[in-house]
């Protein structure tokens, strides 16, 4: 069993940054692929980003690449999300993610483990 907590939401101008954390209990957070995702009013859950297990590949939305950033620190049991150059369009509630196994880190089912979210307002 995983538990996540998500932290570093908040009101931010467009064009300003800021570094979302999730952390997780559990010693075995390094052999979890761990995702962000989220979610506007009115709209599906949509992937933003994934790192898989043992910090390897990295996997970003076409919408947010170039301006987020997704990391690790498995010595922390935490995962980062930096979010630069912001835009209205990203306020959503953001959601942290972990699963054991994982093929595409992309898909919301592929994940067992979720957050209660965070939420990220931008305005403009």
């Amino acid at each position: 069993q995983v538990q996540l907590i998500e932290s570093g939401g908040g009101l931010v101008q467009a064009g300003g940054s800021l570094r979302l954390s999730c952390a997780a209990s559990g010693r075995t957070f390094s052999s979890y692929a761990m995702g962000w995702f989220r979610q506007a009013p009115g709209k599906e859950r949509e992937f933003v980003a994934a790192l898989r297990r043992r910090g390897g590949s990295t996997y970003y939305a076409e919408s947010v690449k170039e301006r987020f950033t997704i990391s690790r620190d498995n010595a922390k049991n935490t995962v980062y999300l930096q979010m630069n150059s912001l835009k209205p369009e990203d306020t959503a509630v953001y959601y942290c993610a972990a699963a054991p196994s994982i093929v595409d880190v992309t898909t919301v089912y592929e994940y067992d483990y979720w957050g209660q979210g965070t939420q990220v307002t931008v305005s403009s």
